[in-house]
């Protein structure tokens, strides 16, 4: 029987002629004891009860300060890694730009070559019309020559 300090102080021990009755006096002594046991014991087991959630509290702290480094890590390589990969991105632009300038030159080298090839054949193809013509002006006189002569022979014969 558990026994709460406002019963205890209500109870009412029978009296007798030399003081309190002896049985009354160890019931109270032993209902006392047990219920002190009781709240003793009940003490007893909220430390471990405490202790034990103290105990787990703090794995849960260690847990979550694990986590905050872990999502802390994570962030920071994730910053790390998009960084890189801008870098490497503005290395690759850079190296397209710069093939792309050499393919401009190149391109630009090539017109300039084809440039020059079309005014050396067209001042080729003038020479050699202008020869043509000097050789077909030749011919032509040659025939003619050769037709007079021939009619100047033929008026002789005649």
């Amino acid at each position: 029987m558990s026994l709460t300090p406002v019963e205890i102080r209500h109870v009412r021990i029978g009296r007798r002629p030399l003081g309190y009755g002896k049985p009354s006096v160890d019931r109270l002594l032993d209902d006392i004891a047990s219920s002190y046991e009781d709240v003793w014991r009940d003490r007893a087991d909220l430390r471990d009860e405490i202790e034990r959630l103290e105990n787990e509290l703090q794995r849960q702290r260690e847990i979550e300060e694990a986590l905050r480094n872990t999502l802390l890590s994570a962030e920071r390589m994730a910053d790390e890694l998009r960084a890189r990969a801008h870098h490497e991105a503005d290395l690759i632009v850079e190296e397209a730009r710069a093939k792309a300038r050499e393919i401009a030159a190149a391109a630009e080298g090539d017109e300039q070559r084809v440039r020059d090839e079309i005014r050396r054949l067209r001042a080729l193809e003038t020479d050699v019309r202008a020869e043509f013509r000097a050789f077909l002006a030749s011919a032509l006189e040659r025939l003619e020559g050769e037709r007079v002569g021939a009619r100047a022979a033929s008026g002789d014969a005649v």
